[in-house]
């Protein structure tokens, strides 16, 4: 293999990163490990594990776990990945690495639900305070850092509510007061757009969705940079991360057609998302990469690409209405997760999980994510739900 990989492209390393044939019998894909227990040639080995081989207990990595993280290192711009079960364990632990007691975290008010629940149930009671803040706020994050803010939190575009951010301008101001910043990148999968290239500190993904795509595996990725990646791998240790090797196999071999899947995802999510702005249904297209939406010049800006999930806004039905239309879907399924190769639809409510700012538009908001799926089907879909809809 040519020893120059520096500066290759997305789709180049998505190819080739983590992968060593030739150390491997000339095998393409990296070998899976099955191990818990490894043992060492001599006592002097025993007595050091960690100064003389990388690999000296199954939860602590083995070749397997150390191939798929250096293709998200590669992929993330990053200094070193620590991988977790799956995406909340990875907020987790990046939180847990870097607060105490007495600290305080500023999280985003469009947060991911399941982390949202993580700060305010269960870190609280640690004795770390959890601040929520108005995602649109900017650089004037800046009046809400204490001196014991340790952690600012981000999430563009919010999984429910599609708000972007102006990551840029807030890790700016964290940079003033030196608090570590994380960034919840799981939307655009490590392709779209590269926090730590804009300076944060680490960049958490719920592999699950675009890097596993497939629906078949769970997965959490930490992509940190020098000055904290130590600490985050530390931490994943004491917390008893572990990640299961056909797991990680199933991420890393996901991860070689990602930049392809989210290419279509992208194209058919934006034809549909079109499409809806024209339906008599719908009021509202939350959607970043469409020019009217609120966030599109932020997005323009930072991202280079969108993927297939976005959200709507209905006309509030009925609950009979809703189900006549959801209940007999062909395409678009009703399940949590997201980024496998099929289509979801679910709705939601985000009223309640708002604490900093108010969820005010009326109606029914909808989650959509389009597959890969033919994108005339998918409307054909869309348009008999409708149909059914209005018929109830």
């Amino acid at each position: 293999m040519a020893s120059n990989t520096k500066n290759r492209h997305d789709d180049t390393v998505l190819t080739h990163a983590g992968r060593k044939p030739f150390e491997n019998k000339g095998i393409v894909n990296p070998p899976v490990y099955h191990a818990s227990t490894i043992l060492f040639p001599t006592l002097e080995v025993y007595n050091n594990p960690a100064a003389h081989t990388d690999v000296f207990y199954g939860r602590r990595g083995t070749p397997t776990t150390f191939a798929f993280a250096d293709a998200v290192t590669e992929l993330e711009r990053a200094h070193g990945t620590v991988l977790t079960s799956c995406g909340l364990s990875a907020v987790t632990t990046a939180v847990l690495s870097v607060t105490e007691a007495g600290s305080h975290v500023l999280m985003t008010d469009s947060v991911y639900g399941p982390s949202r629940n993580f700060m305010s149930k269960f870190l609280s009671r640690f004795g770390v305070e959890v601040e929520y803040y108005d995602p649109a706020i900017g650089s004037e994050i800046s009046s809400l850092i204490r001196n014991t803010t340790k952690v600012i939190f981000m999430e563009a575009p919010g999984s429910w509510t599609f708000e972007m951010q102006d990551i840029p301008a807030i890790i700016k101001e964290a940079k003033k007061h030196n608090v570590i910043t994380i960034v919840d990148n799981t939307w655009a999968g490590g392709y779209f757009f590269k926090p730590l290239e804009h300076g944060a500190d680490m960049s958490v993904q719920a592999a699950t969705k675009y890097i596993v795509g497939h629906s078949d595996a769970l997965m959490g990725t930490i992509a940190c940079n020098e000055a904290t990646y130590k600490r985050v791998d530390e931490a994943a240790y004491l917390l008893g991360n572990s990640v299961g090797p056909d797991d990680v196999y199933l991420a890393a071999r996901g991860m070689r057609s990602m930049g392809t899947r989210l290419r279509q995802h992208q194209e058919n999510g934006i034809k549909v998302a079109k499409w809806l702005k024209s339906r008599p249904e719908v009021k509202q297209v939350l959607h970043p990469a469409l020019p009217e939406d609120p966030g599109h010049e932020i997005w323009k800006r930072d991202f280079t690409g969108a993927s297939g999930l976005f959200g709507f806004i209905m006309e509030q039905p009925s609950t009979e209405a809703l189900a006549n239309m959801m209940d007999h879907m062909n395409y678009f399924g009703m399940g949590f997760s997201w980024g496998g190769f099929e289509s979801l639809l679910i709705p939601v409510d985000p009223r309640p999980i708002r604490t900093a700012t108010n969820w005010e538009v009326e109606g029914q908001t909808m989650r959509i994510h389009i597959g890969l799926e033919d994108v005339d089907d998918l409307i054909a879909d869309l348009e008999a739900g409708f149909e059914r809809l209005k018929q109830a």
